[in-house]
């Protein structure tokens, strides 16, 4: 091989090892950013991972918040009709946030099966509910409550 050709595969070589390297780590750094969606049911099924970033959601129990008297610790349980999960949450809760609404929280799976929550998400009006909690009420046979009106 003439050190002319020799010379150019070895460049086609290092920028395909590059490009191959980026997307490698591109793809690392994605993976770590991924935020799957459980629900109640899943995630008691163990289906979730433990120590992992998740998201949660559900319909929050009527009469289940919690709220610590010295501190902004609240918990509640959110469930999807089937089975329930405990959601843990340190911070100021949306003004949207009701008992008996679809909410979303952001947060880990730790080994009591408790979802430690650093962000909670809930509806922007009195029709909309999270697509995800949507979805997964539809998938467990329930539909979501009608909100009672306000006047």
């Amino acid at each position: 091989m003439n050190p002319l050709r020799k010379k150019r595969l070895i460049i086609i070589l290092a920028i395909l090892v590059g490009v191959g390297a980026a997307v490698g780590l591109a793809l690392s750094a994605l993976q770590q950013n991924i935020n799957l969606f459980y629900t109640p049911t899943q995630i008691a099924n163990g289906e979730a991972p433990k120590d992992t970033r998740i998201r949660a959601g559900g319909m929050v129990e009527a009469g289940s918040l919690q709220r610590s008297g010295d501190s902004l610790d609240v918990k509640f349980i959110v469930t999807d009709f089937n089975k329930s999960v405990t959601i843990s949450y340190r911070g100021i809760l949306p003004d949207l946030f009701r008992e008996g609404q679809g909410i979303v929280a952001l947060g880990k799976l730790n080994a009591d099966g408790v979802v430690v929550a650093d962000e909670v998400l809930a509806k922007h009006d009195e029709k909309y509910m999270p697509p995800e909690v949507t979805k997964a009420l539809k998938d467990s046979g329930q539909s979501a409550p009608t909100p009672a009106k306000e006047g």
